[in-house]
């Protein structure tokens, strides 16, 4: 692979897995540390927690693609 797109691939990689590391500890704090969040509705509860786990879904799905494309 070459310098570039073994860069490419580093850089998409670490992307995807600190966007997957954050979506977990958002989702951690949520049901085992509720008194974290601080001040919010019910609503704001529910509407992070969607956005939690669609943020997983989404890394998840991105290392999937970038191991299937950029396979070192």
């Amino acid at each position: 692979m070459s310098k570039m797109k073994n860069n490419l691939y580093d850089m998409l990689l670490h992307n995807a897995l600190s966007k997957r590391s954050k979506a977990i500890l958002t989702l951690d704090l949520m049901t085992k540390h509720p008194v974290g969040i601080g001040d919010h509705s019910t609503d704001d509860f529910y509407n992070n927690a969607i956005e939690a786990i669609s943020n997983l879904s989404d890394a998840n799905d991105e290392l999937e693609t970038i191991h299937k494309y950029f396979e070192k």
